[in-house]
């Protein structure tokens, strides 16, 4: 539960949507990018500074994948999502190699020096040469941001040892998709920052974290990344399905008791949470709830966690055929699916946050490596 509260003031601090850590690749960055995707659609955001974001979060991706080489500091990778009063920014976060630190430097500060008509003669130029680098093809992939998105690009390196660097790259717009930030390195996001916050989910075995308002497409595309992270870990079909179908039923939890958007940027997001623990996945999910619906929630929960395995089947087999039972024992199936399917208890934890409200965080282990 500590964890929990611990993320959701990171999130809300920094004004976070969505923070993945781990290996990019083709199939996951599908995912990562129509996440933001819809986000946008729902956030009055111009067409052009939407195309403008999604081109740039879809060549940094490209660089981060090309830069890794599958290499033991892959996991590393950082994708983060945040949103301001004035915009979005994306920023990608990934180890290379000190000795490459010079050249990327010096490519950066000549982008972000040139308008827009010399990156387009740099970019024709480039792409005629016979001259290709093995990752990215003498720099084009940064060129491509530049002329599709403007050409400032904020930009850090951090050292981590003698050997190797973490190299950080970001870039803000606002609603019509124009620059937010110079390109001087005077970032939102700075870079000492994104690597408190790699340590940070590292140290916790964080893969995931999105934090926003839930909207039916906001929860299909979660689920959506959440499946594809599991199929690339190569989890079992079987718990994959449950794994997806625990999900489900959490994230519908949030929907359930959110008192709208009002509230939730006054108090606080929701926040949905995978972290690896031992054999398993935990999934964490927590939301804003009126103070005079925790007594009965509390009570249900309560039941819940009553009983062991075979009583938990019987009392979903009993709800679900619409039998009558005890009060305290009505309208909380999605508990019992949950429950039942993680094989483990329920945590649960309500913070009082107003007169009003409370945040309300639920979390379960479910078992990866078996049934």
């Amino acid at each position: 539960m500590e964890l929990v509260k611990k993320v959701r003031q990171i999130m809300m601090d920094d004004r976070l949507m969505f923070v993945y850590r781990g290996i990019v690749t083709n199939k996951n960055s599908e995912a990562l990018l129509l996440l933001l995707e819809k986000e946008m659609e729902h956030a009055e955001f111009g067409f052009t500074g939407r195309k403008r974001l999604f081109m740039f979060v879809l060549e940094s991706l490209q660089n981060v994948s090309r830069h890794i080489d599958k290499s033991e500091h892959a996991s590393m990778s950082l994708v983060v999502y945040s949103k301001n009063d004035t915009g979005y920014t994306v920023t990608t976060g990934n180890v290379i190699k000190r000795e490459d630190e010079a050249a990327l430097r010096t490519q950066l500060e000549l982008l972000n020096s040139l308008q827009a008509k010399e990156i387009r003669a740099l970019y024709r130029e480039r792409l005629s040469s016979t001259t290709l680098s093995r990752k990215g093809g003498a720099g084009l992939g940064l060129i491509e941001m530049a002329k599709k998105t403007g050409n400032k690009l904020d930009f850090d390196f951090i050292t981590l040892d003698d050997k190797l660097m973490y190299f950080i790259l970001s870039k803000s717009v606002d609603p019509e998709g124009k620059n937010i930030n110079s390109g001087q390195q005077k970032s939102i996001f700075k870079g000492d920052n994104i690597v408190k916050l790699e340590r940070m989910m590292r140290d916790n075995s964080i893969a995931m974290v999105w934090s926003g308002h839930l909207s039916s497409d906001i929860e299909k595309q979660v689920l959506s990344f959440t499946e594809t992270k599991m199929d690339e870990d190569d989890i079992e079909l079987k718990v994959r399905r449950k794994v997806f179908s625990i999900m489900v039923e959490s994230l519908q939890n949030i929907s359930k008791y959110t008192p709208g958007l009002d509230v939730e940027e006054q108090l606080g997001m929701p926040v949905a949470m995978i972290v690896s623990e031992g054999t398993g996945m935990r999934l964490s999910t927590g939301n804003i709830i009126s103070n005079n619906k925790i007594p009965s929630l509390r009570d249900k929960l309560k039941t819940v966690n009553r009983y062991d395995k075979n009583g938990l089947k019987e009392l979903y087999r009993i709800s679900l055929a619409g039998e009558e039972i005890k009060a305290e024992q009505t309208g909380i199936l999605g508990l019992i699916d949950i429950a039942r399917k993680s094989g483990h208890k329920l945590d649960y934890d309500f913070e009082k946050v107003s007169e009003d409200y409370s945040y309300y965080v639920l979390s379960v282990l479910v078992d990866v490596n078996g049934s």
